[in-house]
This record gives C-alpha cells, structure tokens and sequence, in this order.
C-alpha cells in the first residue's frame, strides 16, 4: 500500500513540476496573444514536455493509465493558474490551457494495445502525441475570444518593445500551422519519450543506492 501511494505521489510532483516548466518556457506558450502566431513552438514544446513526463511515469508504474493521469493533474494545476490571473481581473480567455488528456490517453490505449510493450510506447504512442496535440489545441484556440483582441485590450506592462503582439502573418510563412506543428511533433517527440522511458532507469538506480 504504502509502495503505490509513493508512487502516485510522485507522479503528482512531477506533474506540478513539468506544469510550471511548461509556464516558465514562454509567455507566448500560454497567453493568448502569442499562442497563435507562435502556434508551431507552441505546439513543439507542449508535445514533447508531455511525452518525457507522461511515459516516465506510466513506465514507472507500469500502469496503462498513469499518463492521463499525469496529464488530468497537469491539466487541473494550470487552470488553478488561470483561476489566479482572473481573480486579478484579467479576462478568462487571458490564459489559455493546453488540451495534454487526449494526446496521453492516446498514449496509454498504445502501451495497453502493445501488452506494455515499452518501444511501442515510444515509437507509436510518441508519435500519436506529436500528431494530435496540435489539433487538439488548434480547436482550442478556435474556441475562445480573437487572442489579438485580449492582446491589446490587456497589454502586459513587462512586456519589452520588441515583443509587442503584431498581426498574425500565418499565411505568409506556411500554410497550415497545425500541419507543421504535427509533423515537427511527430518526429520530436519520439525521441524525447525515449529519454522520457530513460530516465526510469536512472531513477531506479538512484533508488537503488
């Protein structure tokens, strides 16, 4: 009882941990007024950060599941921080949070599939992540208010000059943003989910000593 209670446990800290990394990586990731226009690092980043923590901690377990798990707690911690930002009085649709629980459960039905085979976890299910996530957060975005218009009307006093929200030029450099956040993801992730299934066994020695 007491070995799985450590266990969820840790993946709850590392869950909370991963989230503030995530926030800490760019404004742009989560405010709205650069989530759009920097929509391919965007999606590049939140892909990769919820393969290396969700296989981590479902390989840890051993437990199809574990990765929506970490994701739901991801998900719960980042809308306590949008709860803060608007009891500060910005707009709810100030702070956008990312849809990880599709994309990991993607990632638990493959490693449940494969019999807990873990090199199809890495290979499919990292796959899987980096080609939904996009299109997940894609309809996201679709959903809330025009980000350049919380951008301007909520203008950030930290802000320097040069990163003062502009005009999504989305069409000038490539067509689909989603098309290219999917296909850079699909091919990033798959390795950073092997250095997720790594780190377990450098944690087991860790335990071990």
């Amino acid at each position: 009882w007491l070995r799985r209670t450590t266990h969820y446990l840790f993946i709850v800290v590392v869950a909370v941990n991963s989230t503030l990394l995530t926030i800490n990586a760019g404004d742009y990731i989560f405010y709205t007024d650069w989530a759009w226009t920097s929509f391919v690092v965007f999606s590049i980043s939140q892909s990769t950060m919820l393969a290396v923590g969700a296989i981590y901690c479902m390989l840890f377990t051993g437990v199809p599941g574990t990765a929506t798990y970490y994701a739901t707690i991801m998900t719960i911690y980042t809308w306590v921080a949008k709860g803060a930002w608007f009891a500060l009085g910005y707009p709810m649709d100030f702070v956008t949070v990312p849809i990880w629980i599709p994309s990991a459960m993607l990632l638990d039905l493959t490693y449940w599939a494969t019999r807990r085979n873990k090199h199809a976890a890495i290979i499919i299910g990292g796959t899987l992540i980096g080609l939904s996530l996009p299109m997940f957060n894609m309809i996201n975005l679709l959903l809330i208010r025009d980000p350049l218009e919380v951008a301007f009307k909520y203008p950030r006093p930290t802000l320097p000059p040069y990163m003062t929200p502009i005009e999504p030029q989305v069409g000038k450099f490539y067509n689909s943003p989603v098309a290219l956040g999917s296909g850079a993801g699909a091919v990033l992730t798959v390795p950073i989910a092997a250095l997720g299934a790594k780190l377990n066994t450098w944690t087991y020695r860790w335990m071990a000593a």
